[in-house]
Parts: C-alpha cells; sequence; structure tokens
C-alpha cells in the first residue's frame, strides 16, 4: 500500500508534465484545428533558449528563460502561421504534413547549431533538493514545474474568460463566419492563438530542461502524449485538458510501477484508444450555435 501511495506524487509531476506540453496545443490543435508536428521543436526551442541563456544568467537561467522562451517559441509560430499554415485552414492533413516538414528542418538546424549530443542545463540551487510527499521523496524541481502548470492553466483560464480578446479567440473557435461577419479580425486572431499556443510550448520546453539533458529530438519524446491529452480532454476544453493529463500521468506512473516504461507506454495508448472508443469527442464537448 505505501508503495502505491509513492506513485501518487510521480503521477502528479508526470501529469504537469504532460499539461503544460498539451496546453499549447489546446490552442493550435484544439481551438485552430492545426495538427502541428513542429509544437514539439517549439518545446525544443524553449529548451535551447534557457541553455544559451546560461552564460549569461548562470544558475538563475531556468527562471530568466521563461518569458524569453515564451517570446522565442511563439515568435517562430507566428512566422510558421504567417508563413504557410494560413493557407490551409480546414485541411488538418495538409497542415500535419506541412509542419512535419517543417519540424524536420527544425531539428537539423538545431543539431548543426547546437550538435548532435545532448546539453545539460544547470537548475537554480534551491531546486535541487526534495520533499517527503505521501511517503515517498518528489524533486523540488518537479514540485516547480506542477506549481508552473498551475499557474499557466489560471492564466489561460484569466485570458480566455476575462479578456476581450480572449471572448474574440473563443467566438472564432466556435463559429468562425459568424465572428466575421460580426467584425471580429479572425486573422488576427488566428495570429495571436498560434502566437501564445506556440508560447507556452516553449515554456513547457524550459520546464523539461529540470527533468534531463537536451537534445534536438526533445519535442518528439512527447508530442504524442500531448495530442493524446488534447484529443481524450476534448478539442479546445482547458478543464478537459488538466483532467487528461492528471489522468494519464497517474495511469504512466503506475503502470510503469507495475511493468517496465515501454510497456507502460502501451498501456496507456490501450486506455486511451478504447476511452475514445466510448467518447469520441472527449471528456468535454464544445458547445456551439453553428449548424451542422
Amino acid at each position: 500500500m505505501e508503495s502505491l501511495l509513492n506513485q501518487l506524487p510521480v503521477g502528479l509531476s508526470i501529469g504537469a508534465v504532460l499539461l503544460l506540453i498539451a496546453l499549447g496545443l489546446t490552442f493550435t490543435f484544439g481551438q485552430m484545428g492545426v495538427i502541428n508536428m513542429a509544437h514539439g521543436e517549439f518545446i525544443m526551442a524553449g529548451s535551447y533558449t534557457a541553455y544559451m541563456l546560461q552564460d549569461w544568467a548562470g544558475g538563475e537561467a531556468v527562471i530568466v528563460a521563461l518569458p524569453v522562451a515564451f517570446a522565442v517559441a511563439g515568435a517562430l509560430g507566428w512566422v510558421l502561421e504567417r508563413a504557410a499554415i494560413r493557407h490551409f485552414y480546414g485541411r488538418p492533413l495538409d497542415t500535419l504534413l506541412l509542419t512535419w516538414g517543417v519540424s524536420l528542418v527544425l531539428q537539423q538546424a538545431a543539431r548543426d547549431l547546437f550538435g548532435a549530443p545532448n546539453v545539460q542545463v544547470v537548475a537554480p540551487s534551491w531546486l535541487t533538493g526534495r520533499i517527503e510527499l505521501l511517503g515517498g521523496n518528489l524533486p523540488y524541481a518537479r514540485l516547480f514545474i506542477m506549481a508552473l502548470a498551475a499557474a499557466c492553466v489560471v492564466g489561460i483560464w484569466a485570458y480566455m474568460d476575462r479578456s476581450r480578446q480572449g471572448r474574440r479567440m473563443r467566438a472564432v473557435m466556435q463559429n468562425r463566419e459568424l465572428a466575421a461577419v460580426s467584425g471580429v479580425a479572425t486573422g488576427r486572431v488566428d495570429q495571436l492563438t498560434f502566437f501564445i499556443g506556440s508560447g507556452l510550448a516553449g515554456v513547457a520546453g524550459v520546464a523539461l530542461t529540470l527533468i534531463g539533458p537536451v537534445g534536438p529530438s526533445i519535442g518528439t519524446y512527447y508530442i504524442v502524449d500531448a495530442f493524446l491529452v488534447v484529443v481524450a480532454g476534448g478539442l479546445g476544453q482547458l478543464r478537459g485538458a488538466v483532467i487528461a493529463a492528471v489522468a494519464l500521468g497517474m495511469l504512466n506512473s503506475y503502470a510503469e510501477f507495475w511493468t517496465d516504461a515501454s510497456l507502460a507506454k502501451v498501456i496507456v495508448f490501450a486506455v486511451i484508444v478504447g476511452f475514445l472508443q466510448f467518447r469520441p469527442q472527449g471528456l468535454f464537448v464544445l458547445r456551439s450555435r453553428a449548424l451542422t
């Protein structure tokens, strides 16, 4: 029983990592319908931003890099949306192929700039300890990621529900044509939505530097799980993404405890596929006045 309780904080920390990565996809995939395979490379950009800031910020590079990585990854996403994706709205398979090609280009660019070997980002000294929680030891770094994920969720909720631009974003998501004839500049909303979604990927990339080394393929390890979180939670549904991320984190933690890492991935994927057979729309469904 004690061993099972020890896995609880591990599962919560895994869920927080998945949530941070999936938050950006709730915008670009869940709300805009763009299958952005380059999302993992925006995560990579955030990680390398923290690495590049080490010489200047030292041990506090991770903290300093959070806003910088948001801006860097957001700018990359904005350029991608303006240069290519805006021509493919409503064509998800085309966006998948397009962004997959972009992801390969960005990975090769990272290898050319930083080399193939992984690099390490030094965590702040106050994040190097551990705390005893539910009979287990949870690293301060994991606890910080959980707090960062919670802060991002609160920030997104406040933006979507309390700000004028957030309400415009929801209007475009629910009915693009009606929003356009109502005077909403849908093109500008698309740009801002992609910027925010990509910027959140950069923040997730900084958080991942607290877990392990950084490499050109760091984003590819998490991109599938992030898509699973968004789909299982319901497209564009923030609360669904939170619940799905925690559930997947717990499932992965206990499955890995009873089996091994590879088999745990298979179990998680099988459970999600089975769940979607009974509820293909995910946990929550977007309510819309659009006629179908």
